[in-house]
């Protein structure tokens, strides 16, 4: 099996300068801004929390702290 090298040869590489940069016609234009990367959504607009996740939430953290306070409570008694 042979090797060869994956590196261009600057003497014999179309498009490169003699010091090995790159004309600016030689390269392809910029990607464009991502805010034009798709079509736009306005059928699933976010609203934040739901309500009752936020209560189901609210309510075992309520019943934690109580747990912890109720067995601090009983520790020192």
């Amino acid at each position: 099996m042979s090797y060869t090298n994956p590196d261009p040869e600057p003497e014999r590489t179309t498009g490169l300068e003699p010091g090995g940069g790159v004309p600016p016609g030689e390269t392809p234009p910029a990607e464009s801004s991502l805010p034009e990367a798709g079509p736009r959504e306005v059928h699933n607009p976010p609203k934040g929390w739901g309500k009752a996740p936020l209560t189901v939430i609210l309510v075992l953290v309520v019943l934690v702290a109580a747990f912890f306070l109720a067995y601090a409570i009983s520790l020192m008694v």
